[in-house]
C-alpha cells in the first residue's frame, strides 16, 4: 500500500512466502522432539505418535508449498482494511450475466482457501456440469485472524461484529443484492448475517445450523436424541481444543507458534476427529489438502490469533437465534452435531430449502465439495427473482 492508496481500497494481494521462511520449517520439522507414545491402542489421548510422524516426514520432505502458493496465485486476491483490520479476500466475477454474487465464510482451522474446489463450479456452472442460470460471483474473506488476513490488535470480535464486516466488505464491492454460506465458525457468522439483516441479504445456506432449541425437550425422537448425544460428545471428549482456545487461546499460541509439529498435530486431530473417516483423517481429505491447512497456519504464524475466536464468543451456544429470512440447510451425515430437521424448521420460518447429503463431514467444503456445489445451486436458486439480482452485481 503507497502512502496515497487509502486503507478502505481495494488493493490487490499475491502470497509470497520466502525460501528462507521454508527452509527454517524445514530445520525445525527435522528437529522435532516427540512425545512419548499413547499408553491406549486409538485416538481416545489424542493424535498417535505413529500418525503424527507419518505426517510430519511427509511434510518435511514431500510436501511442496509452491504448489498450493500457485494454487491461491491462480485466482484474484485483495485486501482491504475493515475496522482496523486487513480483510484477505479471494473474489472471482463469473463471466455470466445474472450471477448472483456468493460471500463464503469459513471456519477453524481453516482460511479462504478451504473453498478453493468450488470456485470454478460456482462461477462457470456449464464448464462443470450445470446451468449457466446458476452461476455464482463469488467473496471469500479470511476471518479476521486467520490466513492472510490481519490480527485485531482488540477484543470484541465477535460473531456479530465480523458479519459487520462482511457487510462493509460486500457493500465496498459494490454488491446490491447477494446471498452467503458458511460452516462451522463461518455458519455462526452467517447466522449473525441473518440475524442482523442487512439491506441487500437476500437469504443464506448453511452446513452447519445453530438450530438447537433454547431448552431440550424432555420427549426426543431418535434423530433429536442423536444430536444431543452428538453435542455431549462435542463439547466433551472432542472438545479438548475447543475449550483451551475458547478459554486460553494465548497459550495455544506460545505453545503451536514455535513448533511446526505441534501445529500440524493440534490441526490434524480436529480433522480425525469430525471428518467422514473410517478411523484416520486421510481417508476423508488428502495429505495435501491436510497439509495446505497446516502450512497456512504455520506461515501466518495464526494460532493465537485464529484461536480467540473461540475465546470472543466463548458464551455462544448451538441455539442460535430464529431467523426469518430465507436459510437454505444441507446436513451431512457425519457432522457432530447433525441437527434434526425438527428442530431446523423450527429455527428457520423461511427454510427454503433442507438437503441431506449421502457423504461428508463437520468440513463440507473440503470434504464434499462436489456435493456442496450442488446443494448452493439449489438451496439458492429461488433467490435469485428476488430483488433484482441481475441488476445487482456491480463491483468496483
Amino acid at each position: 500500500m503507497t502512502a496515497s492508496t487509502p486503507p478502505t481500497a481495494i488493493r490487490p494481494f499475491r502470497v509470497t512466502i520466502p525460501d528462507s521462511e521454508i527452509d527454517d520449517l524445514t530445520q525445525r520439522l527435522a528437529g522435532t522432539r516427540w512425545p512419548v507414545p499413547e499408553t491406549v491402542p486409538d485416538w481416545s489421548q489424542g493424535v498417535r505418535v505413529e500418525n503424527a510422524r507419518s505426517l510430519v516426514s511427509y511434510w518435511q520432505r514431500d510436501y511442496d508449498w509452491r504448489r498450493f502458493e500457485s494454487e491461491l496465485n491462480s485466482f484474484p486476491q485483495f485486501v482491504t482494511t475493515i475496522d482496523g483490520v486487513d480483510i484477505h479476500v479471494i473474489h472471482v466475477r463469473s463471466g455470466n450475466p445474472g450471477a448472483m454474487p456468493l460471500l463464503l465464510t469459513h471456519g477453524w482451522p481453516g482460511a479462504n482457501a478451504d473453498f478453493l474446489k468450488l470456485i470454478g463450479p460456482l462461477t462457470d456452472p456449464v464448464a462443470h456440469g450445470g446451468a449457466v442460470s446458476d452461476s455464482f460471483d463469488v467473496v471469500i474473506p479470511s476471518l479476521p485472524g486467520f490466513g492472510f488476513s490481519g490480527k485485531p490488535t482488540d477484543t470484541g470480535w465477535t460473531v456479530t461484529r465480523i458479519a459487520e464486516a462482511w457487510v462493509e466488505l460486500m457493500s465496498r464491492l459494490g454488491y446490491r443484492a447477494w446471498s452467503a454460506h458458511g460452516g462451522d465458525w463461518g455458519a455462526a457468522v452467517t447466522t449473525a448475517l441473518g440475524a442482523l439483516r442487512p439491506d441487500g441479504l437476500l437469504g443464506i445456506h448453511l452446513s452447519t445450523p445453530y438450530a438447537f432449541p433454547d431448552r431440550i425437550p424432555d420427549t426426543l425422537t431418535a434423530d433429536e436424541q442423536h444430536a444431543v448425544d452428538g453435542l455431549a460428545l462435542y463439547s466433551g471428549p472432542l472438545g479438548g481444543s475447543n475449550h483451551l482456545q475458547a478459554t486460553k487461546p494465548q497459550t495455544v499460541g506460545f505453545a503451536l507458534a514455535d513448533s511446526p509439529a505441534g501445529q500440524a498435530a493440534w490441526i490434524y486431530e480436529k480433522y480425525q476427529s469430525k471428518t467422514d473417516n473410517r478411523g484416520l483423517a486421510e481417508d476423508a481429505l488428502s495429505v495435501d489438502a491436510i497439509l495446505d491447512a497446516i502450512s497456512l497456519a504455520w506461515f501466518t504464524n495464526s494460532a493465537a490469533s485464529s484461536a480467540r475466536i473461540y475465546w470472543e464468543n466463548r458464551s455462544a451456544t448451538m441455539a442460535g437465534p430464529k431467523l426469518t429470512l430465507p436459510v437454505a440447510v444441507t446436513v451431512f451425515p457425519r457432522d457432530i452435531p447433525r441437527l434434526p430437521r425438527t428442530w431446523i424448521e423450527d429455527a428457520y420460518s423461511d427454510l427454503i430449502h433442507y438437503g441431506e447429503a449421502d457423504n461428508g463431514g463437520h468440513f463440507a467444503a473440503l470434504e464434499q465439495p462436489e456435493i456442496l456445489v450442488e446443494e448452493l445451486r439449489a438451496g439458492l436458486r429461488s433467490l435469485r427473482d428476488r430483488r433484482g439480482i441481475r441488476a445487482g452485481s456491480s463491483a468496483a
